[in-house]
C-alpha cells in the first residue's frame, strides 16, 4: 500500500512532532519541563543564601556547586562591587532575614524593536531563575512587563512581536507560579491567551504612571528633586567628566512650591518640549555619573498607545524601573552589565521612597534587589538595535524575520528549536565577565538539538540521472523506512523506488569527463561513492548499483545520466552475489524521478563574514562593508521525497485550522504552530525547516538552519574547517597532562619552539599518549554521547574523563580494558555538562550521520598507560602544556586535519608534500585500525 502523508506512520509529525520538537530532546537535568540547565554561578548563590530555598535543576559541576574559583570571584563581584552598591542596599543585603517565598524576576523590553541573541540570554535566565527556586513552597514567577516609558519609538508592531518571541522561546516548558494559582490574580486581565510562560497578565509600566508621578512629587516635597530649566547642552556641561566633578545647577536651589508648581505645569503641557526637567538632587561631585543629579522627568508631548495624550511628560527607566519593580514585589532585577553603575541610583530611589509608604509591595516582601550579569555578544553579527534597524530600512537584508538577522523572529523562521536557543543560552552560562561567543556554538546547539528531534528525509540538491536498466518497467516498489533512525515510535514513511531514480551529482566522480581530467583521475581524499564506469554503492535502505555507462552533455561532456545494473539480492544490507563485482563502500541517497516533488532551497550562512562587522581596517568602521556575500544561495531545482511534500501539506492545513479556530475564539487558547516546526534532517545535507512563504504542493521552500557539521573558516590548505562532530559539537580536550613531557611554552605568542630555539613543528606538539579504558557508558544526557574513564598514566594515579560522540558507533562492554590513543593535552570542555578532559583518536569512514563506521585506534598490548607516542621519521614529541592559546589551537587544527590510516590500516601524519609518517610506540610498533584502511582519523 502505498502511504499518504496522513497515515498513521505520518501522524507523530503532524500531532507531536511539529509543537513539541523543544521537549523531544531537552538538554536541561530536569528534562523538558523544567528547561534549567545553567552551571551554579553567583547570581543562583546570592539567591540561595538570601532566600533559604535550595535550587533544583543546577547542574552538577562538582564541588558543591560553590568551590569553583571563578564561581567564588563572581559570587564576590556581585555581592561587593565596591563603590557601585549604596551602602543601605549593602546593609540590607547582609543583614535581614531570609525572602519571603515566592521568588520574582521580570523581563521589561522597551517595544521600540525586534528582540534579538541577548535578549534571548535575559529571557532564559529571567525564567530559569524562578523555575530553579520554586521548590520549598517558593512558587516562583516571572513578570512580563513592557517598558513604554518612551511613546515616540513604541509600536504595537514591536509589542505584538516581543510576546510571541517570548512564548516562542519558552514554548514547550512549565510557566514558573502557575502551579500555584498562575495567573488567577489578574486572570480577568489577561490578553485572552492561556498560554503565556509569565505569571498573570502583561505588565505595562505605563499602568504605573499616576503612581510614579506620585513618587516624583514625594520627592520634591522632601528636598530631593527639583525642576532644572538648563538646555541639553548647558546640562552636559555642568555634569562633568569621568575625571572632573559636576557642578550645580542655578536652578537647583528653587524652593519645594516653585518646583511643584512648574512640575504640575509640565504634565498639564504648559512647557514646550526641551524647557525644563525633573530632576533627582544628589551629588553633582559623585565619581559615579549616574548619581550626578540625575533626570527623572522630560517633557514629551507624544500620545501614548496605552494612554493617549493624558500625559504631557513620561519618566525616565531608571526612575521609573526601581519604582515598578517594587510595587510588583519583585524581588530580583537581573539587569546586564551596563546597569551596574546605574544601581546606586535603582538603590537611592528606594531608601528615599519606601519609608514613606509609597513603595509598600503588594505582598508584603522585602524591597527588590538589583543584579548584573554580561550581556552576551556573539561573533559574525551585530545586536545593535541602530545597526538591525540600519540593515532593515537600507534592504540589505528582506525585513526583521530575514533568516540571516539575529532577531528571535528571524532565528525562529531559519528554523533553530527555541529549545536549541535555550541550550546555547545555558551553555554560555552566567558571570559578570564579557565575552565574545563563537557563532559556531548556537549552530552546535542547532545540530544537538535536531538530530534528536528531526525525521530524516531525502531530498536532492544537485539532481544527476540515474536509470536502472535491468528493473522491470514501470513498476514502483514501496519501500517503509524510518522516520527517524533510533525512534521506532515515530513509525515508517513510504518512499517509491523505480527504474528511473536521481541522486546528488556530487555522488558520482567522473573519473573520465572534465572532473577526472582536472585531478588527473583521482577522487577526493575518502571519498567512497560511485567512482566512474564500473563503480558501485548502495542506495539507502535499498539496493546496490552498478554504473555501466555514463551518459554526457555533447557541448560540456558533463554527466547528464547513469545507466546502471541493480542487484536485486542486495536489499536489506547485502552484498552482491557475483565475486566480480566490487563490495560498495558508500551509500548515497535518491529519490525517484516521477513521484519526487520539486521545491526551492535556501541555503543561509552568516551575515557577516568579520568576527567584529566593522573593526577591520578595510571596513574603515562601516560594519556594512562587512556583509557576507555568500550569505544565501538558492537552490530552485531541488527534489524531495514525497513524504515532505504531503507532511508540508499537513502542517499548512494545521495552521490554516488553527488561525480559523483563533479568530472564531478571540485569539484561541492552544499553542503556536509555525512553518518552520516541520524540519528535517535532509540526509547528508543539513538541517531545513520550512519556509514561511511556502503555500503548498506546487510552492514548497526549505530554509537551511545549519549543515551537518561547521563548515565556516578556512584550514592550512585554504579549504574548507571541517570539525568533528560529536552530538553536534566539537570535542575540546583537557592537556596539562602530568606525564612529565610536556613543553613549556617560550617567548611570545608565537608557534613553539624546539629545544634549539627553532620553530616546534605542529605534530610534535601534541600529546599522543597510550591508554586504557577503565569504564564506559551512556552520557545522562545526550543520547549521542559515550562517558568513560580513562587510565592515561598521569603521575598523580588519577583518571580522566573522556565524553565523545561515539554513541550507537562503538560496544560500550567491549570497550573496556581496550589500549587506546588519547589526545592529553587539549583544552578541557564541558559536553552537556560533563568535563572532558582527554580525546579518543578514532578512524571514519567519512560518512556523515548515521551511516558513518568509525574504529578507535588500537596501541600494542603491553605498552604501558602514559606512554608517549611519536611520529616514525620525526624527532621525539615534545608536547606543549596545554593547547590552549589561539595558535597553539590552530597547529592542532591543522595536525588533525593530516591524520588518516594508510593502506595498510596503520595510523599516519600525512605530512604536507606527500611523505607519512607512522605514528609508532617507543619501540617502533605502529598504531593501527581493525579495518579502516586509507580512512581519515578524527
Amino acid at each position: 500500500m502505498r502511504s499518504s502523508g496522513t497515515t498513521p506512520a505520518a501522524a507523530p509529525l503532524l500531532s507531536a512532532l511539529f509543537a513539541a520538537v523543544a521537549t523531544t530532546a531537552a538538554p536541561s537535568g530536569l528534562g523538558g519541563a523544567s528547561g534549567f540547565a545553567y552551571a551554579p554561578n553567583f547570581i543562583t548563590k546570592i539567591v540561595q543564601e538570601e532566600t533559604g530555598i535550595r535550587p533544583v535543576g543546577l547542574l552538577d559541576v562538582g564541588g558543591g556547586g560553590g568551590s569553583d574559583d571563578a564561581r567564588d570571584a563572581d559570587a564576590a563581584a556581585g555581592e561587593g562591587d565596591a563603590g557601585v552598591e549604596s551602602s543601605a542596599s549593602a546593609s540590607a543585603s547582609s543583614s535581614s532575614p531570609a525572602l519571603l517565598p515566592p521568588v520574582i524576576t521580570r523581563f521589561p523590553p522597551e517595544p521600540n524593536g525586534y528582540l534579538h541573541l541577548g535578549h534571548a540570554k535575559a529571557v532564559c535566565f529571567n525564567f530559569a531563575v524562578p523555575r530553579a527556586f520554586s521548590g520549598d513552597g517558593g512558587g516562583g514567577r516571572v513578570h512580563m512587563r513592557l517598558d513604554d516609558t518612551n511613546p515616540s519609538k513604541e509600536e504595537i508592531e514591536y509589542v505584538d512581536s516581543i510576546l510571541e518571541d517570548v512564548r516562542w522561546v519558552q514554548r514547550g516548558l512549565d510557566s514558573p507560579g502557575k502551579e500555584d494559582g498562575g495567573e488567577g490574580e489578574d486572570e480577568d486581565e489577561d490578553d485572552g491567551s492561556n498560554n503565556n510562560p509569565w505569571y498573570g497578565p502583561v505588565r505595562h509600566t505605563s499602568d504605573h504612571f499616576e503612581l510614579i508621578h506620585d513618587c516624583a512629587v514625594e520627592l520634591i516635597k522632601s528636598g530631593d528633586a527639583y525642576v532644572d530649566s538648563l538646555s541639553a547642552e548647558e546640562m552636559r556641561e555642568y555634569r562633568g567628566t569621568l575625571t572632573e566633578p559636576g557642578r550645580n545647577s542655578p536652578y537647583r536651589t528653587r524652593s519645594i512650591e516653585e518646583n511643584l508648581d512648574m512640575f504640575q505645569k509640565m504634565r498639564k503641557g504648559e512647557y514646550p518640549e526641551g524647557t525644563h526637567v525633573l530632576r533627582a538632587k544628589i551629588d553633582m561631585s559623585s565619581p559615579n555619573i549616574n548619581l550626578r543629579d540625575p533626570a527623572l522627568y522630560r517633557i514629551k508631548h507624544e500620545n501614548h498607545q496605552a494612554t493617549g495624550d493624558e500625559w504631557s511628560m513620561y519618566p525616565m527607566y531608571d526612575f521609573s524601573h526601581p519604582i515598578v519593580d517594587a510595587v510588583e514585589g519583585i524581588t530580583y532585577s537581573l539587569c546586564t552589565l551596563e546597569f551596574e553603575d546605574h544601581r546606586p541610583f535603582y538603590d537611592w530611589t528606594l531608601d528615599k521612597l519606601i519609608p514613606g509608604g509609597l513603595l509598600s509591595p503588594t505582598d508584603g516582601s522585602r524591597r527588590p534587589r538589583q543584579i548584573e550579569f554580561s550581556r552576551l555578544n556573539v561573533k559574525n553579527t551585530v545586536l545593535s538595535k541602530r545597526k538591525l534597524i540600519q540593515l532593515v530600512t537600507e534592504n540589505h537584508v528582506s525585513g526583521w524575520d530575514d533568516p540571516r538577522m539575529p532577531t528571535l523572529s528571524g532565528l525562529r523562521r531559519r528554523g533553530i528549536p527555541p529549545s536549541a536557543l535555550r541550550l546555547f543560552c545555558e551553555r554560555v552560562g552566567i558571570s559578570k565577565a564579557d565575552s565574545n561567543i563563537d557563532y559556531s556554538e548556537l549552530e552546535n546547539c542547532a545540530r544537538e538539538i535536531m538530530d534528536a528531534s528531526c525525521p530524516r528525509a531525502f531530498a536532492i540538491l544537485t539532481p544527476l540521472k540515474v536509470t536502472l536498466k535491468n528493473w522491470q518497467g514501470s513498476v514502483l516498489e514501496d519501500l517503509e523506512i524510518p522516520r527517524h533512525p533510533k525512534f521506532e515510535e515515530w513509525g515508517e514513511r513510504v518512499v517509491p523506488f523505480g527504474k528511473n531514480l536521481l541522486i546528488e551529482r556530487t555522488d558520482f566522480f567522473d573519473v573520465d569527463g572534465p572532473e577526472g581530467e582536472a585531478s588527473n583521475g583521482r577522487p577526493p581524499r575518502g571519498f567512497k561513492r560511485l567512482i566512474g564506469a564500473g563503480g558501485t554503492a548502495r542506495l539507502k535502505y535499498a539496493y546496490v548499483i552498478k554504473v555501466e555507462e555514463v551518459l554526457r552533455d555533447s557541448d560540456t561532456q558533463e554527466p547528464t545520466e547513469l545507466v546502471c545494473t541493480i542487484y536485486p539480492e542486495t536489499r536489506g544490507g547485502k552484498n552482491p552475489e557475483d565475486p566480480d563485482v566490487k563490495k560498495p563502500k558508500g551509500i548515497i541517497q535518491w529519490v525517484e524521478s516521477k513521484t519526487a516533488v520539486k521545491c526551492k532551497i535556501n541555503q543561509y550562512d552568516r551575515l557577516f563574514k568579520a568576527e567584529e562587522p566593522g573593526s577591520s581596517e578595510s571596513s574603515g568602521g562601516d560594519f556594512l562593508k562587512d556583509i557576507n556575500p555568500d550569505s544565501l544561495e538558492t537552490l530552485e531545482g531541488v527534489l524531495v521525497e514525497p513524504s515532505v511534500a504531503m507532511d508540508a501539506v499537513g502542517i499548512l492545513a494545521e495552521m490554516r485550522s488553527a488561525k480559523a479556530a483563533a479568530a472564531e475564539n478571540e485569539g484561541g487558547t492552544g499553542e503556536t504552530l509555525y512553518h518552520s516546526d516541520l524540519a528535517y534532517q535532509f540526509e547528508r545535507s543539513g538541517y531545513f525547516a520550512l519556509d514561511k512563504s511556502s503555500g503548498g504542493m506546487d510552492n514548497l521552500i526549505f530554509n537551511r538552519v545549519v549543515t551537518l557539521r561547521d563548515t565556516w573558516g578556512g584550514d592550512a590548505s585554504g579549504g574548507k574547517k571541517k570539525q568533528q562532530q560529536s552530538g553536534g559539537q566539537q570535542q575540546r580536550k583537557r592537556g596539562g597532562d602530568g606525564g612529565g613531557n610536556e613543553r613549556k611554552r617560550g617567548g611570545g605568542g608565537g608557534g613553539g619552539g624546539g629545544g634549539n630555539g627553532a620553530p616546534l613543528e605542529d605534530c610534535r606538539r601534541v600529546a599522543l599518549r597510550a591508554a586504557t579504558v577503565l569504564t564506559a557508558g551512556p552520557h545522562p544526557d545526550a543520547e549521542s554521547l559515550i562517558v568513560c574513564t580513562v587510565n592515561c598514566g598521569d603521575d598523580d594515579g588519577e583518571s580522566r574523563t573522556v565524553v565523545a560522540g561515539l554513541a550507537g558507533k562503538v560496544d560500550l562492554d567491549e570497550l573496556v580494558g581496550r589500549k587506546v590513543v588519547c589526545a592529553t593535552n587539549l583544552k578541557p570542555a564541558k559536553m552537556r555538562g560533563v568535563e572532558s578532559t582527554a580525546m579518543f583518536l578514532a578512524a571514519s569512514d567519512g560518512n556523515d550521520g548515521d551511516t558513518e563506521q568509525v574504529e578507535l585506534l588500537d596501541v600494542p598490548d603491553g605498552v604501558p598507560n602514559g606512554e608517549l607516542l611519536s611520529f616514525e621519521g620525526k624527532d621525539k614529541s615534545e608536547p606543549d602544556a596545554m593547547l590552549k592559546s589561539k595558535g597553539a589551537l590552530k597547529a592542532w587544527e591543522r595536525v588533525k586535519a593530516r591524520l588518516r590510516s594508510n593502506g595498510e590500516g596503520e595510523a599516519c601524519f600525512d605530512e604536507e608534500g606527500g611523505e607519512n609518517h607512522r605514528i609508532v610506540t617507543g619501540e617502533g610498533l605502529p598504531v593501527t585500525t581493525e579495518s579502516l584502511k586509507n580512512a581519515v582519523i578524527q
